[in-house]
Order: structure tokens, then sequence, then C-alpha cells
């Protein structure tokens, strides 16, 4: 069998046994075409790879610079892959069995000052549809902390009006209810009364944050508006799709959210994943600490 058809089928696989997202299942194929792909340079065959040949390849990849935390992520995919192909007895033993993992550090996810947060919502030009669109964009997702393709692909039906809430199917279709906030609520049912009306022209889209194309925005769209609004509001940090997401999760738990509500709010599976950001919060306060105490 090809190297193609076997990733295919084990994609198909895992997407149906564990319901991944595209995104994930996109990263999973792009990672096993490369090792594909090399295996070829140095006539090899996916299910005839050995410890040696394996070993091999993150070399090179090494000496390519490639990162720590990048040839995880790969030894995790192909450990998955390799796994699937061992249970549906293709191959006699898992060639990444002998493979250490890299030792990679939990980087801090960037964040935002409040005061940059205030800056940035009130960046967007609401005398216009799409700026009023953007705002209301800005401001649910601060006031939610959704995930950026959480956002854009988020349908009327998901909005509970009355009660306040957003129900959030996210990964491994584990489903959420997210609460908005009155002035968050108050932004997005503005915008559904007129700009969302404009923007459509009569046109009929079940998203509810939409293009003047009738349709939902792209997760790369979305970014391109948060770095527009970013440099309008004279922000030169790092920014991401997740930087609202990230802001969220620090500023509850800095004005005494419990961990685990927050884990809730944020759809984490493991409480670790949302430890990260108390780290986040003690580092800010030994900033503070530092540029306000006499002795600091």
């Amino acid at each position: 069998m090809q190297a193609e058809s076997l990733i295919d089928q084990f994609l198909d696989a895992i997407w149906v046994e564990e319901g991944l997202s595209n995104n994930t299942l996109s990263a999973y194929r792009s990672d096993l075409m490369i090792f594909a792909t090399w295996l070829q340079s140095e006539s090899s065959e996916l299910l005839a790879v050995d410890n040696g040949v394996l070993s091999q390849f993150f070399a090179a990849r090494f000496r390519d610079g490639v990162s720590s935390r990048t040839t995880a992520r790969v030894l995790s995919c192909l450990r998955r892959f390799y796994g699937y192909y061992l249970r549906e007895n293709k191959i006699s033993h898992d060639p990444t069995a002998l493979i250490a993992s890299p030792h990679i550090g939990k980087p801090l996810p960037t964040s935002l000052s409040e005061y940059h947060v205030e800056q940035l919502l009130a960046a967007p030009e609401i005398t216009n549809p799409l700026g009023f669109r953007d705002k209301a964009m800005l401001e649910m997702l601060y006031a939610t902390g959704l995930r950026v393709s959480e956002l854009v692909d988020l349908k009327f039906e998901q909005v509970g009006f009355r009660q306040g809430v957003v129900r959030i199917v996210g990964k491994g279709n584990k489903e959420r209810l997210v609460p908005v906030g009155e002035e968050a609520m108050r932004w997005l049912e503005a915008y559904i009364e007129v700009p969302r009306k404009s923007l459509l022209g009569g046109r009929q889209c079940d998203y509810l944050f939409v293009t003047s194309r009738a349709s939902n925005m792209t997760r790369q769209s979305f970014w391109y508006i948060i770095k527009r609004y970013a440099k309008k509001a004279e922000i030169y940090q790092s920014l991401s799709p997740h930087t609202l997401r990230h802001a969220f999760a620090t500023h509850l738990l800095n004005h005494g959210a419990d961990l685990r509500v927050v884990q809730l709010l944020l759809g984490h599976a493991d409480l670790s994943t949302t430890q990260i950001y108390t780290h986040i919060a003690q580092e800010r306060l030994k900033e503070l600490h530092t540029k306000f105490h006499p002795r600091g």
C-alpha cells in the first residue's frame, strides 16, 4: 500500500475513534507526509521502518534546525501512527518505542494587560457595519475565551440570548456552556439588529459573524483583523489568534476565579493545561513587586 493511502487510512480511523478537529488531522497529515517523503529519498517505506531509520530521520531534522517542540510533535504523531498499525497487525513492533522525547520547556502563552485589552476593544470603527462586526467579535472573544475557530464558526442556534450563554462543541466533540456577560451581549444584540443585516443585504446565512459575501469568516482573516487593530491601538507586543483567550483566562485568575471554573470555561480536558495561566498571574505579581516595592 502506498504511503499516502496508509496515512489516509490512519487519519480516517482516529477521526472516527476520537473526533479530532480538521486542524489536528491536517497537522498530522503534514507531519506524516514530510516523513514519508524523507523515507522515499532513503529508499525506505512507512511500514518497514525500524528504530535506526527513525533515529536517522530525527538527526537529519536536528541538522536542519528543527526545534525540539516541533520534533516532539512529530514524534507524538508517529507514535500514534505506528501504534495504530501495530493494533491492526500490519507491523510486528513499534519503531518509536525506543525513541526518547526531546525535553521542552512549557512557554507561557502571550497575554495582554487589562489596559491593552481595553485599547484593542476600542480600536474598531463602529460607524460602519464591518467595524461594528469586528467590535462585537472582539468583545465576544474576550468575554468568553472561545478558541478563534469556535468564534468564527459560531451559529445563531448556539446562542442563548435570554440566558446569556453560548453552547460550544469543542475538541473531542465535548460540549460546554459559556456565559457571555452583559457588555458583550449588548454589543452582540446591537450587531445583529442592524450591521449584520446590512452585511447580508437580504441574503441568508446561519453563521453569526458574517462577511460582505454572506459567509462566515476564516480564522486567518480574523487573525489579520486582530493584528490590524493591535497596530491601531499601538500594541506592539506579539499577538496571535489565541491572545484574547489567554487574556480571558489570566484576568479571571487575577481577579480570584477558581482554576477549575476557568478550566470548564476554556474547555480544557486536563487541569494541567489550565494551570499554565497561574504561572502568568505569578509572573505578573513578580513584575508588580519589582516595579513598586521599595526593595523590589
